[in-house]
C-alpha cells in the first residue's frame, strides 16, 4: 500500500515512473560522490597524520633550544633581540574545488630572499640555542601553514560526505522506496479498475443478449397466438 495518498491515474503514474528513473540516476551518481570524497578525505587524513606529527616534533625542538637559550641569555637580552624582526611574511589563499567543495590552500612569500634575514639580531651578544630555535620555527612555518590547509580540507570534506550520505540514505531508503510503493499501488489499482471494467462490460454483454432472447421469445409467441396457437410452417 502507498505511504502516501496518490491519485491511481495513467498520468501519476507516468510522472511517478519519470521521478523514480531520476531518483535512481541521481543516487547511484551520489554513491559515487560520496565514495569519491571518502578516497580523497582518506588521502588527506594520512598526509594530516604525518604532517602533524612532523610539525609537532619540529616545534619541540625549538621549543628545547629555545628554553636553553632562556636559560643562557638574561630575560632583557632576549627580549631586545627578539623585539624588532626584520623579515615580515605575505599570505595568500586560494581556493581549490575537490568534488564541488571549495577547500583553501596558502601561499606565502618573504620580503626578502635572504635566510639571513630570519635572525632579527646580532650573534655576539645571542646564544647559538637562540639561533637553532629561531631556524626550527622558520622552516616549520610552510609545514604549519600546509597543516592548517589540509586540517581544513578534511573538516569541509567530511561534512560534505555527511550530507551526501543523508542523501544517499534518504533516497535509498526513503524516497526510492515510497515511489516504487506508489507506483505498485497505482498499477495494482489500475489493474483493478481494469477488472472491473470489463467484468462490467461482460454482465452487459449478458444482459443484452439476454433481453434480445427475451424479445426474440416473445416475438415468436405472438406468431404462435397469430397462427391459432400453432408454430407457421417453415417454407
Amino acid at each position: 500500500m502507498a505511504s502516501t495518498v496518490v491519485n491511481p491515474t495513467r498520468q501519476e503514474l507516468t510522472r511517478l515512473k519519470t521521478r523514480l528513473r531520476t531518483s535512481m540516476r541521481g543516487h547511484k551518481l551520489l554513491k559515487d560522490k560520496r565514495d569519491e570524497l571518502m578516497k580523497q578525505f582518506m588521502d588527506v587524513v594520512r598526509e594530516n597524520r604525518a604532517l602533524r606529527q612532523r610539525v609537532e616534533e619540529s616545534l619541540m625542538k625549538a621549543h628545547g633550544a629555545f628554553t636553553v637559550a632562556a636559560a643562557l641569555m638574561s630575560p632583557e637580552m632576549l627580549e631586545q633581540s627578539l623585539l624588532y624582526p626584520k623579515q615580515s611574511v605575505e599570505l595568500d589563499m586560494t581556493f581549490q574545488n575537490i568534488m564541488s567543495v571549495d577547500v583553501p590552500q596558502y601561499q606565502f612569500r618573504t620580503s626578502s630572499q635572504d635566510p639571513g634575514e630570519v635572525y632579527p639580531y646580532g650573534f655576539a651578544q645571542t646564544s647559538g640555542e637562540l639561533d637553532d630555535a629561531v631556524d626550527a620555527l622558520s622552516r616549520v612555518l610552510s609545514d604549519m601553514l600546509r597543516l592548517a590547509e589540509i586540517e581544513k580540507t578534511s573538516q569541509l570534506l567530511a561534512e560534505e560526505i555527511e550530507k551526501t550520505r543523508r542523501r544517499v540514505n534518504a533516497l535509498e531508503y526513503v524516497k526510492i522506496p515510497e515511489m516504487q510503493a506508489n507506483i505498485k499501488y497505482i498499477t495494482m489499482k489500475l489493474d483493478e479498475n481494469e477488472r472491473s471494467n470489463t467484468i462490467r462490460l461482460m454482465k452487459v454483454k449478458d444482459m443484452i443478449l439476454k433481453e434480445a432472447i427475451e424479445e426474440k421469445r416473445a416475438e415468436t409467441a405472438q406468431a404462435i397466438e397469430a397462427f391459432g396457437g400453432k408454430a407457421p410452417a417453415k417454407a
